[in-house]
């Protein structure tokens, strides 16, 4: 293997993360929160429930009142008012007695349990209680959600609608998250066109560009894209301006060593601090990494799934870093090989493509054959990787599949 393609994956993504950190942290309403990342630990700040509250429509009872009670032996209880939700009441049960409850109201003093309406019958101003209810039955205790000073989210997690809910039941209306990465993308090559335009003979559209830019975007990442040709003034010019604009620059195209692939040239020429270049992956041995004017930049090739897969082992944890993600990369699950695999090279981490079924205890993963690179590409559910020091995966192996659904 040549010298040149010397650094692995697990030490490119090592290097990539101890090179970045997220971005200064801001305060958000609550409800624009959501799939933002925590900048710091958040606790509740009341219970919740503020009081031992009934689950049920019913009536609060003291447990040994009722104790045995069923339809031939029923038990008499007295009614002593009625308890709704938000309504303070001082309510309190003494021997023989009852409140009418309705479900979220406090449980009067005294009481502990809450018999349900369908085990009573009404007679007059007393019910006939023809079931029992065990101390706690129907009850939902003080801060049985949350509890006052409680850690309800770890800095760097993500924050899904059902934890804007959990925060907003503990007292939070706002919340600090860490700011999303700004991206430039930069597209190179004069054959590129924009999508839109009319498209010469020998051209193609900037497929890349849009795929980066909805990545990006589905992480509520704001883009800037823009195509530059074959010509390395225009490319310096239009890094110096993406480093100054954006929190972090994705070059796509130009990555290799052909005589018009300029990207890591230019860079050079500017003055970067190169941490990596070339990576032992496939597809995506061209990626790159380094530092332009306090910038993070990530150099990508120009083949779709070189592109892609470049993006989505190296680019995308690292701009999650930036977005604060304690663990950055791709979700994952274990499904089983529904075929065998084969790579290229022993000392490579060879990525293949593939969908999920739905079959037996464990998902299965099947690779994607076809000659299509933008369709498979399309099509792909999860990617699995074969690590280096192996160069095929048997059939019904069981392996961790990152998700790109």
């Amino acid at each position: 293997m040549s010298e040149q393609f010397a650094i692995g994956l697990d030490e490119a993504l090592a290097l990539t993360l101890q090179h970045l950190c997220p971005l200064p942290p801001e305060t958000v309403a609550l409800e624009d929160g959501v799939d933002r990342v925590a900048a710091e630990d958040l606790y509740a700040k009341v219970d919740s429930p503020s009081v031992d509250a009934s689950l049920k429509d019913g009536y609060a009872v003291r447990s040994e009142n009722v104790a045995g009670a069923c339809p031939e032996r029923p038990v008499r209880l007295v009614l002593a008012g009625v308890a709704a939700a938000g309504i303070r009441s001082e309510s309190r049960l003494e021997t023989g007695q009852t409140v009418r409850i309705l479900t979220g109201a406090r449980i009067p003093d005294n009481a502990d349990a809450v018999l349900a309406e369908e085990f009573v019958r009404l007679e007059g101003d007393a019910i006939m209680a023809e079931n029992s209810a065990e101390k706690g039955r129907n009850v939902l205790r003080k801060g049985s959600d949350v509890v006052q000073g409680q850690r309800l989210l770890c800095r760097g997690a993500p924050i899904s609608p059902g934890f804007v809910g959990l925060l907003a039941a503990a007292g939070h209306d706002q919340v600090p998250v860490c700011k999303p990465p700004r991206v430039a993308i930069i597209a190179t090559g004069d054959e590129v066109v924009a999508p839109g335009q009319p498209l010469p003979e020998g051209k193609l559209y900037a497929s890349n560009l849009a795929t980066l830019s909805a990545w990006c975007r589905r992480h509520g990442w704001p883009t800037r894209c823009t195509i530059v040709r074959d010509e390395p003034q225009e490319l310096m010019e239009n890094l110096l301006t993406a480093a100054e604009e954006a929190d972090a620059v994705v070059t796509s195209g130009g990555a290799w060593s052909g005589d018009r692939d300029l990207v890591a040239r230019m860079l050079e020429q500017l003055g970067w601090k190169k941490v990596f270049h070339r990576v032992r992956i496939g597809p995506g041995k061209g990626a790159g990494f380094g530092i332009l004017a306090g910038k993070p930049v990530f150099i990508l090739p120009g083949g779709p799934p070189s592109n892609l897969m470049g993006f989505l082992q190296i680019a995308l944890p690292g701009l999650q870093r930036l977005a604060g993600f304690e663990n950055p990369g791709l979700s994952r699950a274990v499904m089983q090989m529904a075929e065998e695999v084969s790579g290229l090279e022993k000392d490579w981490t060879q990525f293949i493509f593939g969908v999920i079924l739905n079959s037996g205890e464990l998902p299965l993963f099947h690779p994607l054959r076809s000659k299509s690179r933008l369709q498979s590409m399309a099509k792909a559910q999860a990617v699995v990787a074969i690590p280096e020091g192996t160069t095929k995966i048997a059939a019904g192996t069981i392996v961790t599949a990152q998700l790109l659904i």
